[in-house]
C-alpha cells in the first residue's frame, strides 16, 4: 500500500525503532526491497535521490515506485531523497511521490528556513510530507577523523526553531555520519542526538547509514532516530557478489544481485530493530 511516512514515524517513535530508507536505481533493485519487506511484514521507504536522475529519469522512478508501493502488502512510502531545487521537488509531488526532501543544508540558516517553508507549503497542499536537513551530512571517500569531513553538526537550539518556523514533518540531523564510503567506522555523537531529541518533537532521521557500524545504527534507532538512509551498502554488496562469483550467465547474475539486495535490507531491518507493521487507521494514498 502506498502511504506517507507520517504513520510509520509515529509507530517507530512509540516502538523505539527505525525504518530503512532504501535508495533504488532501477526496477530490479526497488522490487527486491519491496519483496523483502513483504516477506517480513515490515514498513519500507523507497527512496530515489535527485542526483540519480542522470541514471534513471524522475518520471521512471515515480512509475516504478508507485507501481510497487500500490501493489505491496505492506506500507511503502515513495520518497524523493535530497531534493536540490524547488522545481524538481514540485515535479516529484505532481508525479505522485508521497514524501519529499528539500536539502538546503549548505545555505545560511534563515535562507534554509525560507526555502524549506516554501516547499512545505506546496507539499502539504497536496498531502505530501516534507523532510529537511539542518547541519550538514558530508560526503565522499570519507571519514572520521572529523577534520577530514565537511559535515557540520546540527545545533539543538536551531533545530527547535527550524522545525517550528518551517512546519516540516521530519528533520535530518548531522551527528557524525557521512554519505559514501568510510575510512573505518564513524564516531557518532550520541550526546548531540540526545540534545536535539530533547529540543524538538519532530521525528528525526539519519543520512549516511551505510558502513556506519551495526552497533552505532542500532543505538541510533533505539534512541530517537526513526528513519535511516541506506544506499552504498547495497551497491557494495552487489559488487562483491558479482566479482566473487564471476558469473557467466546474466540471468543467474541478476538473481544473485537481487538476493544480495534482499539480504542486505534484511540485515538492516534487524539492526534497526524494525517491528512488524501494526494495522492502523491510515488509508492508502
Amino acid at each position: 500500500m502506498l502511504v506517507t511516512t507520517s504513520e510509520m514515524f509515529k509507530q517507530a517513535e512509540m516502538g523505539g525503532y527505525a525504518v530503512p530508507s532504501a535508495n533504488f536505481l532501477d526496477y530490479r533493485m526497488a522490487s527486491a526491497f519491496v519483496k523483502k519487506a513483504e516477506s517480513l511484514n515490515m514498513p519500507l521507504i523507497l527512496s530515489f535521490a535527485q542526483v540519480h536522475t542522470s541514471v534513471l529519469p524522475l518520471e521512471d522512478a515515480a512509475a516504478i515506485g508507485l507501481h510497487l508501493a500500490r501493489n505491496a502488502t505492506v506500507p511503502v512510502a515513495l520518497h524523493l531523497d535530497h531534493g536540490e531545487d524547488e522545481q524538481t521537488i514540485e515535479k516529484a509531488i505532481m508525479l505522485g511521490f508521497t514524501s519529499v526532501m528539500i536539502d538546503a543544508s549548505t545555505c545560511e540558516f534563515n535562507e534554509n528556513i525560507a526555502i524549506t517553508k516554501r516547499v512545505v507549503d506546496l507539499a502539504h497542499s497536496h498531502g505530501v510530507v516534507v523532510e529537511a536537513e539542518l547541519g550538514h551530512v558530508g560526503s565522499g571517500e570519507s571519514l572520521e577523523a572529523q577534520e577530514e569531513s565537511d559535515s557540520i553538526y546540527t545545533d539543538p537550539k536551531q533545530a527547535d526553531l527550524f522545525c517550528k518556523k518551517t512546519g516540516i514533518d521530519s528533520l535530518a540531523i548531522s551527528i557524525g555520519t557521512a554519505h559514501g564510503h568510510y575510512k573505518g567506522v564513524p564516531k557518532i555523537n550520541f550526546e548531540r542526538l540526545e540534545e536535539v531529541k530533547k529540543e524538538t518533537r519532530t521525528p528525526l532521521v539519519l543520512h549516511g547509514g551505510s558502513s556506519s557500524g551495526d552497533e552505532n545504527l542500532h543505538r541510533c534507532a533505539m534512541n530517537g532516530i526513526c528513519k535511516i538512509n541506506i544506499f552504498t551498502d547495497f551497491i557494495t554488496a552487489a559488487h562483491s557478489v558479482i566479482y566473487e562469483e564471476k558469473f557467466d550467465d546474466m540471468m543467474v547474475l541478476n538473481q544473485a544481485v537481487s538476493e544480495t539486495y534482499q539480504e542486505t535490507l534484511g540485515h538492516c531491518f534487524g539492526v534497526f530493530a524494525t517491528k512488524k507493521w501494526e494495522i492502523s487507521n491510515e488509508t492508502n494514498v
